[in-house]
């Protein structure tokens, strides 16, 4: 499993570099996909270079920049890497540095390793095998502990929401709090805030795709912190026929 993580990190860090080399240029150009979300030159390079490393490893790869892959053909992956190349291209766009890059190992529909690069600040996170999460910054590296759990009624609840994607739902749930703190940024970034004890809730009443979400979750996860499907009630799980996330909320 060691060497399944050193490849990850590599691919993540890599793939970053290229996504950087695209962000410090002049203009960043981006075409339109059939969702109607953006997609850019570091997006492609991006996916290139990982699918490369994690080729490999021998284990199936479902990226967002791959072709479509059929659920009849997925449905039996009891292993695979899950893939968002460049999670926050909105943010990219707009230059203000909220990116990541997302490599997550699935093992039997549940995130099992997670890898998340932010390119702008050289910060990566990733949990390992024994779960034990870790953070590097600045050439360090630190274990983060396991954080005490929050209520919604406790006071001044620090709420991470979306830069780019807050709706009426969402602002009805933070009315229900007791006197919250607001924090906005994009991407998976709103998953470390919350594994870095910088947030306490993020709710998310708004689209997500299993690839934006698997591997921050798996970080999150192994810190003991659950990603709650608000329709189930239990945990959001993979490879779904439908690759679209039900909403969901996390917080300790």
């Amino acid at each position: 499993m060691q060497g399944l993580l050193d490849t990850a990190i590599k691919g993540a860090i890599e793939a970053g570099n290229a996504i950087m080399a695209v962000y410090q240029s002049d203009s960043i150009d981006y075409e339109k996909k059939s969702d109607l979300s953006p997609l850019t030159l570091a997006d492609k390079r991006s996916h290139e270079i990982i699918l490369e490393k994690l080729k490999e490893t021998g284990i199936n790869v479902l990226s967002e920049e791959s072709d479509e892959i059929s659920y009849d053909q997925r449905k039996d992956w009891g292993r695979y890497w899950l893939v968002d190349p460049l999670d926050g291209t909105k943010e990219f766009i707009k230059k203000n540095g909220e990116f990541t890059v997302n490599i997550a190992l699935i093992e039997n529909n549940i995130p099992s390793l997670g890898v998340v690069y932010c390119p702008v600040t050289d910060i990566l996170f990733w949990n390992d095998e024994e779960r034990k999460v870790y953070k590097k910054e600045n050439n360090k590296v630190v274990e983060i502990r396991k954080r005490v759990s929050v209520n919604d009624n406790d006071k001044n609840l620090r709420v991470v929401v979306s830069r780019s994607h807050i709706n009426d739902e969402t602002n009805n749930y933070i009315k229900k709090l007791n006197e919250p703190k607001l924090i906005s940024c994009g991407s998976s970034l709103k998953f470390l805030y919350i594994a870095d004890n910088k947030a306490d809730i993020y709710p998310r009443f708004g689209p997500t795709m299993e690839w934006d979400t698997a591997a921050a979750h798996s970080i999150l996860s192994a810190l003991g912190i659950q990603v709650i499907n608000l329709d189930t009630g239990r945990e959001l799980s993979y490879n779904k026929e439908n690759l679209l996330n039900p909403y969901f909320i996390i917080k300790p």
